[in-house]
């Protein structure tokens, strides 16, 4: 029988031994090959370092549960249709996701950006890892920024991928792998890359470290993406997890900070393991631990699309190479 867990209940971590290491973040080494600025920031007057601090915090700020009231986007998992171990893009767009959220004041049906998108596109990571600092990058650099997950939905796929069927598919960056449709049943049927689809920018990105520039960023912003030891989670099934922790592996999203009577202030984390893992998706961390504070990246909103341009069922006049004008 499924056991339904509740943020904040008190609950119990399993002492079950972790399986062996393996680590979906590549070295800082690997990160500047493939053109990522190690912990970079896309302007010189960074408006983090603008924002102020109130002279105190809530002793609980959670953006999931706002009075009441939740700000962040649907949860992902990134283990299917394959395992695919790309945490770094699924924690990085689901905090843009949020920020976006937060931007429109809640209203309005939830915009869920494409983790496919970036895989077969951004050349900053692959489900063999990734970076913290790439997803933004890329994003900020690209001018049309990141599909949605409509026209792009994830598939656990890269160009080197040998999982189920990825061999089989193809993943490079062409109209089709950034957004399609596909028409009515075969054999007249067919599925056409588009030129024109809804997709979000950013205006900004930076990397920050510490407990108190996490809170600052949180507190004004929104979720931020961070780097976390993965290791002793994969046996977590609810509770404040504690422990320095020993290297970051993997990437999530934080989405705000609470405080047990016993235990004292944690993070309140999402992560890309679907909600069937941990507190419905969620993990709570003590500060201090699991290396969380030790490497997070942010991005301000931009633009993205709420009145699209209307193509067709068949996509025909959004073609790529072939838009035609609707009169």
């Amino acid at each position: 029988m499924p056991q339904y867990l509740k943020i904040g209940a008190a609950l119990v971590i399993t002492t079950a031994a972790a399986p062996a290491r393996r680590s979906d973040i590549l070295s800082r080494e690997e990160t500047e090959k493939l053109g990522v600025v190690w912990r970079g920031n896309s302007s010189k007057a960074s408006s983090h370092l603008l924002l102020s601090s109130p002279a105190a915090y809530p002793a609980d700020y959670n953006w999931c549960d706002m009075n009441g009231t939740s700000y962040c986007t649907k949860m992902l998992n990134q283990h299917i249709p394959q395992y695919c171990g790309s945490c770094w893009a699924h924690g990085s767009v689901s905090a843009l996701g949020d920020r976006i959220k937060i931007k429109r004041k809640g209203r309005g049906p939830d915009i869920n950006l494409a983790v496919q998108h970036m895989l077969n596109c951004g050349q900053v990571g692959s489900c063999h890892g990734g970076t913290v600092d790439g997803p933004y990058q890329w994003i900020y650099s690209n001018p049309d920024g990141i599909a949605y997950d409509t026209g792009n939905p994830y598939m656990a796929c890269s160009a080197e991928s040998q999982e189920g069927f990825c061999p089989h598919g193809n993943w490079e960056c062409t109209p089709m792998n950034i957004a399609r449709t596909c028409s009515t049943f075969p054999p007249e049927g067919f599925c056409a890359g588009l030129d024109t689809y809804p997709n979000a920018t950013i205006s900004e990105h930076g990397s920050i470290s510490g407990a108190d520039a996490m809170m600052k960023e949180i507190y004004h912003n929104g979720p931020i993406a961070c780097g976390v030891d993965a290791n002793p989670l994969r046996t977590y099934t609810g509770g404040i997890a504690k422990g320095d922790g020993e290297a970051i592996d993997h990437v999530i999203s934080i989405v705000g900070w609470g405080t047990d009577k016993s235990d004292g202030k944690y993070w309140i984390v999402r992560n890309s393991w679907g909600e069937y893992w941990g507190e419905m998706g969620f993990f709570r961390a003590a500060f201090g631990s699991l290396q969380l504070e030790e490497q997070c990246a942010w991005a301000i909103p931009k633009a993205f699309t709420e009145a699209n341009f209307p193509c067709y069922e068949d996509g025909t006049n959004c073609k790529a190479s072939a838009k035609q004008v609707v009169v």
